[in-house]
């Protein structure tokens, strides 16, 4: 009995710090540094998804980038007018940042997560701006004439993409030495 209560307990603060990291990560996308005309915004919003995967691991970090997907798509998706943009862009294009579960209990596990999740977003923004925006290409671009909704697509998406994971890693950086042991979840009960 004593172990079953101890797992529920387990799960609850699961769900619970679950829950509080959504919140926060969706009010940090609310507080956009800079965003670009047809959708995509340099943010932290992927902070505290980031940080949930790397004490939680992959299943729950799953859970929790779908649940943060679902609230992105309702509450901030006017740019999703179809549904390969609703699938790419939103659905799997913010699900995917729970892979960075994978380096759960790894030694710099939040960090190597934060890149493969924010690679992971960029891929999904990458394949959706080449195939399903391609029409709304401009003719130039950064400087640049466009000839190509591939490269177009990298470079609008990898604008604030990059941007966004270099923010989460040095943030990241800098909280490390007084709340690392929070990242790795070490504060856990096993």
């Amino acid at each position: 009995m004593a172990q079953t209560t101890s797992n529920s307990r387990h799960a609850l603060r699961a769900l619970t710090e679950g829950a509080i990291m959504i919140a926060i990560a969706q009010a940090l996308g609310y507080l956009k540094l800079y965003e670009l005309p047809q959708g995509g915004a340099i943010t932290l919003s992927m902070l505290p998804i980031f940080l949930f995967c790397a004490r939680w691991g992959l299943g729950r970090g799953m859970l929790v980038s779908f649940a943060f997907s679902l609230l992105q798509l309702f509450l901030d998706g006017a740019y999703a007018w179809s549904w390969q943009s609703i699938l790419g862009d939103y659905l799997l294009g913010f699900t995917v940042l729970g892979f960075a579960g994978l380096f759960h209990s790894r030694k710099l596990g939040f960090f190597w997560g934060a890149i493969l999740g924010s690679a992971l977003r960029f891929v999904c923004s990458y394949v959706t701006g080449a195939t399903v925006w391609a029409e709304y290409m401009p003719d130039r671009f950064f400087g640049m004439t466009m000839t190509s909704p591939w490269i177009y697509s990298a470079l609008y998406n990898g604008f604030y993409m990059v941007i966004d994971c270099v923010l989460v890693l040095i943030i990241g950086a800098l909280l490390w030495k007084p709340l690392g042991k929070y990242f790795r979840g070490e504060d856990l009960p096993r």
